[in-house]
């Protein structure tokens, strides 16, 4: 996809969302399926089925995604995502790259060993490695403007309130 491309496909949508900022409101939904034997579940996705279960780390085999890794690599998707479509925009070229997503985590957190000890990342770093001539300004500019506008990361930075519920 081309910038021109690009700017087509976005133009009605920005349009109608300035004439009608309730448009831009949508509501995103993931689902799992629980299995007691593993203990897993299964979040379908348009692509392939993801089952999460329990990092080595935390007694699990390894042979499922950890929930971990799979926040990371929501992170990667969408910073990678966001920083092409920056590119693309502002017409950088870029030959190619990759996201890099590292989180720091403390299992003595999420398995109660110490209480002291948040659950959760402690930290967690996005790196871009950029392929193409370009100079030091467009790549400050490229990851600062997907920094600016990476829903995943924006949600992590800022977090959202999260209610969990128990329902029959």
């Amino acid at each position: 996809m081309n910038s021109e491309e690009l700017r087509n496909r976005q133009a009605p949508l920005k349009a109608r969302y300035k004439d009608d900022p309730q448009a831009a409101f949508q509501t995103l939904r993931a689902e799992g399926v629980l299995s007691l034997a593993d203990p897993s579940c299964a979040v379908p996705t348009p692509g392939p089925l993801a089952i999460a279960g329990l990092h080595p780390a935390a007694g699990g085999e390894g042979t499922f995604a950890c929930s971990g890794d799979m926040l990371l690599q929501a992170l990667a998707g969408c910073a990678g995502v966001t920083l092409l479509a920056v590119a693309t925009a502002l017409q950088i070229p870029i030959r190619g790259g990759r996201v890099v997503v590292e989180g720091d985590l403390d299992f003595r957190g999420t398995l109660g060993v110490a209480r002291e000890v948040p659950v959760g990342f402690l930290a967690i770093r996005v790196g871009f490695q950029l392929a193409g001539d370009l100079t030091a300004e467009q790549r400050e500019s490229l990851r600062k403007l997907s920094e600016r506008y990476c829903v995943v990361a924006q949600t992590l930075r800022c977090p959202v309130e999260v209610t969990v519920a128990a329902t029959p």
